[in-house]
């Protein structure tokens, strides 16, 4: 592996039909979770999740557009100038303005080692395809 990459995130490798760029992946990072994700505008599909299971907290930073983040009920900004993070454990849903949004979500397991999972894995296959 390089000691750098530098990629285009619209030629990244993507599942769940593009909206999901395996950032993490492509860039080669090995310490923590990275993924770009394209919600489109009045998308209510991004699943509400807290992953208590894997002890992994997220940070999410909006690149492009903006909308809302759901954290335990609550919704707070999520836009260039908002930066979210929540622990694991406590639930999340992001919530697409009317621009959609474009997002970069940060994870990693506090005082632990990161695992990454399959699906952020070059050549898994997209869950969505046929």
């Amino acid at each position: 592996m390089s000691d750098y990459a530098v990629k285009r995130i619209d030629e990244m490798e993507a599942v769940y039909g593009g909206a999901f760029k395996r950032a993490r992946a492509e860039l080669g990072a090995e310490s923590f979770g990275l993924g770009i994700i394209d919600i489109p505008a009045g998308y209510e599909g991004y699943p509400e999740h807290d992953h208590a299971e894997d002890g992994q907290e997220e940070v999410y930073v909006t690149l492009r557009g903006g909308g809302e983040i759901e954290i335990d009920g609550e919704r707070f900004p999520l836009d260039p100038d908002h930066v979210a993070r929540v622990a694991s454990g406590t639930k999340r849903k992001v919530w697409p303005g009317d621009d959609g949004i474009r997002l970069l979500v940060i994870g990693g397991v506090p005082g632990g080692t990161y695992q990454p999972p399959e699906i952020s894995n070059l050549g898994e296959p997209d869950p969505m395809a046929s």
